[in-house]
């Protein structure tokens, strides 16, 4: 009965009560994104009712077409957290360049990087959406402009990540290293409420995910291992995994969490690098399954062990169960290792 009226708001005060050098700042930004969230889920479960729906017309940094309410999800987390006073600058998804606070606010000892509408080429088509967040501390000096070197740290430097999910319910799951929290909207009294403490990985998964279209332009490890979960071939599993994809990152990502499975968006040979980024998409999500018990992996290395080289930098992620990752891992360096030695 206590858990179901663990505000988010008081359970992020009570984790702050744990550090006795603890400023508030960080708390403080959190609550921040917290309301911002609020104000997104309300745009979008009216988006039918009002002009918000379709697109701008414009195109982002990534070559996408941006929808109308990626634009207004974008526009207020940053006015937000500019003015916030916790963070010196700000990096979206949406933007070529880091944005600073004003230079009155640029004391916040934190950088955040967004992916302000996780799946926004499903807004139109009323599926489940998100928001996923990303804070560093800053490593330039307190009082200065924040600028692209705080940006630029390994994910395993972040002190805190998640996302918010719109569907049926809005849910807010995060992490600050101490495991993995989901809060569930209650719109009667406007304020998240504890609803999945403690998140774990299940050990079996049950789920893969994937855009299989791709099959041809995959690597040979990638097809293969993905036979083996589909139960094709001589490696096939004695009890094969289901095939979801919703094309919605978060959306894919939180079902496999909660249920288990292993999500995968690799390279392909048009696009060795893959689609998703690396500091507004892999990093956050990174840290989330680490710290429920899962892993992500680019292939080869763990996604939190990248050394990030700029703003906008892609990576392929395969994320989840730590056992299917690890055995993805295994299918890539026999084949596709060994295909480049032929070659």
């Amino acid at each position: 009965m206590a858990q179901e009226f663990m505000t988010a708001q008081r359970f992020v005060s009570m984790e702050e009560n744990r550090f006795p050098d603890a400023t508030g700042e960080f708390s403080s930004l959190m609550l921040e994104i917290v309301m911002t969230s609020k104000m997104i889920n309300a745009e979008v479960n009216k988006a039918g009712l009002v002009n918000i729906l379709g697109m701008t017309g414009d195109v982002n940094v990534q070559g996408e077409e941006v929808r109308k309410l990626d634009e207004y999800a974008n526009d207020l987390f940053l006015h937000i957290l500019k003015f916030s006073g916790h963070c010196c600058a700000m990096a979206s998804e949406e933007m070529e360049q880091l944005v600073e606070s004003p230079q009155y606010h640029n004391t916040g000892n934190y950088v955040v990087m967004l992916d302000p509408l996780d799946g926004s080429s499903n807004i139109d088509a009323n599926v489940s959406i998100g928001s996923i967040f990303a804070i560093s501390k800053r490593v330039t000096p307190q009082g200065k402009p924040g600028q692209l070197v705080d940006f630029l740290q390994p994910g395993r430097n972040l002190v805190a990540a998640g996302y918010v999910i719109y569907g049926s319910s809005t849910m807010l799951v995060y992490t600050t290293g101490q495991g993995v929290h989901g809060f569930t909207y209650d719109p009667s009294i406007g304020t998240y409420l504890l609803s999945h403490s403690n998140i774990r990985v299940p050990r079996k998964s049950k789920v893969y995910s994937v855009n299989e279209s791709y099959w041809n332009h995959w690597s040979e490890g990638v097809r293969r291992y993905v036979e083996r979960v589909k139960g094709i071939g001589p490696d096939a599993m004695d009890k094969p995994l289901s095939g979801r994809y919703i094309g919605s990152l978060v959306a894919d990502f939180h079902r496999n969490m909660l249920y288990g499975g292993i999500f995968l968006y690799p390279g392909t040979t048009k696009i060795p690098k893959g689609k998703l980024r690396l500091l507004y998409e892999a990093n956050p999500m990174a840290l989330l399954i680490e710290n429920a018990g899962g892993c992500a992996s680019n292939g080869s290395m763990n996604i939190l062990d990248i050394q990030p080289e700029e703003l906008h930098q892609r990576t392929p992620l395969f994320i989840g169960n730590k056992d299917e990752v690890a055995m993805l891992e295994e299918y890539i360096k026999r084949y596709d290792l060994q295909e480049a030695v032929d070659s």
